[in-house]
Protein backbone atom coordinates (compact mmCIF):
# COMPACT_ATOMS: atom_id res chain seq x y z
CA UNK A 1 0.00 0.00 0.00
CA UNK A 2 1.37 3.39 -0.98
CA UNK A 3 2.11 6.09 1.59
CA UNK A 4 -0.82 8.47 1.87
CA UNK A 5 -0.33 11.84 0.18
CA UNK A 6 -0.19 15.19 1.96
CA UNK A 7 3.43 15.27 3.11
CA UNK A 8 3.12 18.98 3.97
CA UNK A 9 0.19 18.25 6.29
CA UNK A 10 1.73 15.11 7.77
CA UNK A 11 4.86 17.02 8.75
CA UNK A 12 2.96 19.56 10.88
CA UNK A 13 3.39 19.18 14.64
CA UNK A 14 -0.34 19.78 15.09
CA UNK A 15 -1.17 16.86 12.77
CA UNK A 16 1.30 14.57 14.51
CA UNK A 17 0.02 15.57 17.95
CA UNK A 18 -3.53 14.92 16.77
CA UNK A 19 -2.59 11.44 15.57
CA UNK A 20 -0.75 10.67 18.81
CA UNK A 21 -3.71 11.97 20.83
CA UNK A 22 -6.16 9.87 18.82
CA UNK A 23 -4.04 6.76 19.40
CA UNK A 24 -3.76 7.55 23.12
CA UNK A 25 -7.52 8.11 23.44
CA UNK A 26 -8.20 4.83 21.63
CA UNK A 27 -5.85 2.89 23.92
CA UNK A 28 -7.36 4.42 27.06
CA UNK A 29 -10.94 4.02 25.83
CA UNK A 30 -10.31 0.33 25.13
CA UNK A 31 -8.76 -0.18 28.57
CA UNK A 32 -11.63 1.62 30.30
CA UNK A 33 -14.22 -0.32 28.29
CA UNK A 34 -12.78 -3.52 29.76
CA UNK A 35 -13.76 -2.07 33.16
CA UNK A 36 -17.23 -1.14 31.85
CA UNK A 37 -16.39 2.56 31.75
CA UNK A 38 -16.39 5.32 29.15
CA UNK A 39 -13.87 8.15 28.98
CA UNK A 40 -16.13 10.94 30.28
CA UNK A 41 -17.44 8.71 33.06
CA UNK A 42 -13.83 8.19 34.16
CA UNK A 43 -13.13 11.93 34.01
CA UNK A 44 -16.20 12.74 36.10
CA UNK A 45 -15.45 10.00 38.66
CA UNK A 46 -11.91 11.32 39.02
CA UNK A 47 -13.12 14.91 39.45
CA UNK A 48 -15.70 13.84 42.04
CA UNK A 49 -12.98 12.07 44.00
CA UNK A 50 -10.74 15.13 43.89
CA UNK A 51 -13.45 17.70 44.69
CA UNK A 52 -16.04 15.83 46.78
CA UNK A 53 -18.39 16.71 48.05
CA UNK A 54 -18.87 18.98 45.06
CA UNK A 55 -21.91 20.87 43.82
CA UNK A 56 -23.09 19.43 40.53
CA UNK A 57 -22.78 22.81 38.78
CA UNK A 58 -19.22 23.28 40.07
CA UNK A 59 -18.35 19.78 38.90
CA UNK A 60 -19.58 20.58 35.39
CA UNK A 61 -17.55 23.77 35.26
CA UNK A 62 -14.50 21.97 36.65
CA UNK A 63 -14.47 19.35 33.89
CA UNK A 64 -15.83 21.77 31.25
CA UNK A 65 -18.83 19.63 30.45
CA UNK A 66 -22.23 20.88 29.30
CA UNK A 67 -24.73 20.59 32.18
CA UNK A 68 -27.07 18.34 30.14
CA UNK A 69 -24.22 15.97 29.34
CA UNK A 70 -23.09 15.96 32.96
CA UNK A 71 -26.58 15.04 34.16
CA UNK A 72 -26.60 12.03 31.83
CA UNK A 73 -23.19 10.88 33.03
CA UNK A 74 -24.14 11.37 36.68
CA UNK A 75 -27.37 9.45 36.10
CA UNK A 76 -25.31 6.56 34.70
CA UNK A 77 -22.82 6.69 37.56
CA UNK A 78 -25.52 6.94 40.22
CA UNK A 79 -27.59 4.09 38.75
CA UNK A 80 -24.42 1.96 38.83
CA UNK A 81 -23.91 2.81 42.51
CA UNK A 82 -20.69 4.74 41.87
CA UNK A 83 -21.71 8.23 43.04
CA UNK A 84 -24.27 9.77 45.38
CA UNK A 85 -26.16 13.00 44.73
CA UNK A 86 -27.53 14.47 47.92
CA UNK A 87 -28.66 17.96 48.91
CA UNK A 88 -25.62 20.18 49.45
CA UNK A 89 -25.37 20.97 53.19
CA UNK A 90 -24.17 24.48 52.34
CA UNK A 91 -27.09 25.15 49.95
CA UNK A 92 -30.01 22.71 49.99
CA UNK A 93 -31.09 23.92 46.53
CA UNK A 94 -27.99 22.29 45.02
CA UNK A 95 -26.90 18.68 44.68
CA UNK A 96 -23.56 17.66 46.17
CA UNK A 97 -21.89 14.72 44.46
CA UNK A 98 -19.58 12.24 46.18
CA UNK A 99 -18.09 8.82 45.44
CA UNK A 100 -19.40 5.62 46.90
CA UNK A 101 -16.97 2.97 48.10
CA UNK A 102 -17.67 1.02 44.91
CA UNK A 103 -16.98 4.16 42.86
CA UNK A 104 -13.63 4.60 44.61
CA UNK A 105 -12.69 0.96 43.94
CA UNK A 106 -13.64 1.21 40.26
CA UNK A 107 -11.78 4.50 39.91
CA UNK A 108 -8.60 2.87 41.24
CA UNK A 109 -8.90 0.10 38.65
CA UNK A 110 -9.59 2.63 35.90
CA UNK A 111 -6.59 4.73 36.86
CA UNK A 112 -4.40 1.63 36.74
CA UNK A 113 -5.56 0.55 33.27
CA UNK A 114 -5.36 4.14 31.97
CA UNK A 115 -1.74 4.37 33.18
CA UNK A 116 -0.98 1.04 31.51
CA UNK A 117 -2.53 2.28 28.24
CA UNK A 118 -0.41 5.43 28.43
CA UNK A 119 2.66 3.30 29.09
CA UNK A 120 1.83 1.40 25.90
CA UNK A 121 1.49 4.68 24.01
CA UNK A 122 4.90 5.86 25.24
CA UNK A 123 6.61 2.45 25.00
CA UNK A 124 8.89 3.54 22.11
CA UNK A 125 10.45 6.20 24.38
CA UNK A 126 13.10 5.73 27.05
CA UNK A 127 12.39 6.93 30.59
CA UNK A 128 14.40 10.10 29.94
CA UNK A 129 12.57 10.71 26.66
CA UNK A 130 9.22 10.23 28.40
CA UNK A 131 10.11 12.82 31.03
CA UNK A 132 11.29 15.26 28.38
CA UNK A 133 8.21 14.59 26.21
CA UNK A 134 5.86 15.20 29.16
CA UNK A 135 7.69 18.41 30.03
CA UNK A 136 7.40 19.62 26.44
CA UNK A 137 3.71 18.67 26.21
CA UNK A 138 2.98 20.62 29.38
CA UNK A 139 4.75 23.65 27.99
CA UNK A 140 3.02 23.67 24.61
CA UNK A 141 -0.42 22.71 25.95
CA UNK A 142 -0.59 25.74 28.22
CA UNK A 143 -1.29 23.59 31.29
CA UNK A 144 1.78 24.63 33.29
CA UNK A 145 1.30 25.28 36.97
Amino acid sequence: MAEAPLPAIRSLPSWLLGRAAARGRALVAEALAAEGMKMWHHVVLSAVRDLAPVAQADLGRGVRLDPKDLVGILNDLQSSGLVLREPDPADRRKNAVSLTDEGARLLKRCEKVAREANDELLAPLSAAERAQFMSLLIRISGTQG
